[in-house]
């Protein structure tokens, strides 16, 4: 047989001794495996929130903030790749020129970047 065979047969004994051990195990300390798991909870909920939660609570804030903030004149970038300079700013959408006299009406959600000035040059 070869080792990775022996650890293979080996493999179950392992999985099961611990669970085999902790019947013997007096039946007072069952506390301490009830706190171990809700810790293990808490601590995994910790994880999500700081590595998922909080950051996508971040970034649909600064975009709250930067659609609150967009005005007449600024150049913007659409999350549909159109490029323009807002001519009129409403409750819900905006007026794009992305040419001379081409002017398209977004959703102000679609907004996704303000470009710096110059970025667009209607000729």
């Amino acid at each position: 047989m070869s080792t990775r065979q022996k650890l293979l047969l080996g493999l179950p004994f392992v999985l099961f001794a611990g669970s085999a051990f902790a019947e013997s195990t007096p039946a007072a300390s069952t506390g301490g495996s009830a706190l171990s798991s809700i810790l293990m909870l808490v601590a995994f909920f910790a994880i999500f929130y700081f590595l998922l939660i909080r950051p996508q609570m971040k970034r649909n804030k600064d975009q709250r903030k930067m659609l609150s903030e967009i005005t007449k004149g600024d150049e913007v970038l659409t999350t549909g790749g159109i490029i323009g300079k807002i001519i009129k700013v409403g409750e819900n959408y905006t007026e794009l020129e992305i040419a001379e006299n081409v002017i398209v009406k977004v959703q102000k959600n679609a907004v996704a970047n303000v470009l710096p000035k110059g970025a667009v040059k209607t000729n």
